[in-house]
């Protein structure tokens, strides 16, 4: 039913770009119970009542676990050079130390063989954000040193087993949602308050960073394997000329917390001195940053809105918190919404020349080191639609919101950014954290119901696209088919 709907254009993407999609095993996997699959923070918390949107889990979520093949099939149709996923710590080792379960390994193992079977590389995270409860209990989580070693120790059991065929391996997914949204403002698990506690938590997931770029070099065989991490790292900008210490603040604790350890080997002094009231970084021991510090071969970027800043003009040193906030010192600065953007679905500015500012802002900043953005996408409303007895999605706000990221890449790579590849958030529709199953941000529509898998427009679009390296343009039939089932402007760009 999307026969003919797109066109070549005239922008393309490097033969030698890879092209692929992402997904998070507590997102999409399901099967909590299955398996041998141990407890995970994130079940725990969306298991208490209060803490996500409807009391959703991710129990069953995409039910990718038990579904796995259908997927893969699914993917061998977009023809992706790539696909990223996560391993889930306590399917792989239910209490996160000692015993492995060999169920849990055989499950990614053969996940990854049937996708190097069908001509797709597997990129694998460790960590996003499903740390087993038991660590939570024994070490309190990222916020004990302790926790950091039995990542070490994690990552060398799954290198040894899985690195003879990974072509990209990322230690961590976005830690700053991981330490500040995790430890300090309570809005992701395990739902802690404390900002001491959040910047005790960064330090330690930057030791594991290094401990497990060590495991892996240890173990993996497969020679031309790469090794990442992937950042949230945030494309900042002050609203005017007295709003740059807001900027700079943000950007310490937002970006250069992680960038500075990992890439530098050091903490940036103002960091310090920003967040001397919540801590006096005692936790960092001596040898920690040259342990964060190890080389990596690329670095993952995760973009979805500009962060529009200014310096509160309202604050009151005394309504400074200890946490619960967003982050220390978050009552020092505003995020301003844009009104003059088109928005997604998760009410996030579109601005793909962020992307793309961004993108020439960091390979100028860390000139050797290549970045593949390992998450772009966005929700939007969605809705199945029949065509001749077949059900349908035509997302084009979706076409577009990627179309015009993707073009924003190639002017980011043309003005000399070291941009090595593009990842679409997300393959499939799935369990979106706090936000439960109302976003849909996948390539594949999922009835939560009955688990159908409905690819979208936009799985059309991007199957063009990696077949044919030209970013597709929608033919006039497209944006006709477009207007006559869902009554909109189909014709509207971004």
């Amino acid at each position: 039913m999307y026969d003919d709907l797109f066109q070549p254009g005239d922008i393309c993407v490097p033969r030698s770009f890879t092209l692929g999609a992402a997904t998070a095993a507590y997102q999409v996997e399901g099967g909590a119970n299955s398996g041998g699959r141990g407890r995970s923070i994130w079940d725990t918390f969306s298991h208490t009542p209060g803490k996500t949107e409807g009391g959703a889990t991710g129990d069953v979520a995409a039910d990718h676990y038990h579904r796995v093949h259908i997927d893969l099939d699914l993917m061998r149709t977009l023809n992706l050079d790539a696909y990223r996923f996560s391993i889930s710590w306590p399917r792989v080792m239910p209490t996160g130390e000692g015993a492995v379960n060999p169920d849990g390994l055989m499950f990614y193992s053969r996940l990854i063989d049937d996708l190097l079977d069908r001509g797709i590389q597997p990129i694998v995270t460790l960590n996003h954000w499903d740390l087993p409860q038991s660590l939570e209990d024994k070490y309190g989580g990222w916020r004990g040193r302790e926790t950091a070693h039995a990542f070490e120790t994690y990552a060398e059991i799954v290198g040894a087993a899985l690195g003879d065929r990974v072509a990209v391996w990322s230690t961590h997914n976005e830690p700053w949602n991981n330490s500040f949204s995790g430890y300090g403002s309570g809005a992701f698990a395990p739902g802690g308050t404390s900002h001491a506690d959040a910047l005790a938590a960064a330090h330690h997931l930057n030791l594991s960073h290094g401990l497990a770029v060590q495991a892996l070099r240890s173990t993996i065989t497969r020679p031309d394997a790469q090794i990442s991490v992937a950042l949230n790292n945030f494309r900042i900008e002050p609203e005017g000329p007295d709003d740059a210490d807001a900027a700079r603040r943000f950007d310490a604790i937002a970006n250069r917390i992680f960038t500075g350890p990992m890439l530098r080997g050091e903490y940036p002094d103002d960091l310090i001195l920003d967040t001397a009231k919540f801590t006096d970084w005692d936790f960092v021991k001596p040898g920690d940053l040259e342990i964060a510090h190890q080389p990596i071969d690329l670095l993952g970027l995760n973009y979805y809105e500009v962060m529009h800043v200014r310096a509160n003009p309202a604050f009151d040193p005394a309504s400074e918190s200890d946490g619960g906030t967003d982050f220390p010192g978050s009552e020092r600065i505003e995020f301003v919404r844009r009104d003059d953007l088109a928005r997604t679905g998760m009410d996030w500015g579109i601005e793909p020349r962020g992307l793309e500012e961004h993108l020439v802002a960091l390979s100028e900043e860390f000139p050797s080191l290549p970045i593949m953005v390992m998450e772009n996408g966005a929700a939007f409303r969605d809705t199945v639609v029949d065509v001749d007895g077949i059900p349908a999605v035509f997302d084009v706000n979706r076409v577009n919101y990627l179309s015009a990221h993707v073009a924003a890449t190639v002017r980011a790579v043309e003005r000399g950014a070291n941009v090595i590849g593009y990842l679409v958030w997300s393959l499939l529709d799935n369990f979106e954290w706090t936000a439960g199953y109302g976003p849909r941000f996948g390539l594949i529509h999922i009835d939560y119901e009955t688990l159908e898998r409905t690819p979208k427009l936009s799985s059309r679009w991007f199957a063009e696209l990696c077949a044919t390296r030209a970013l597709p343009v929608r033919t006039p039939s497209s944006e006709k088919a477009h207007a006559e089932r869902e009554g909109l402007d189909a014709a509207a760009t971004l």
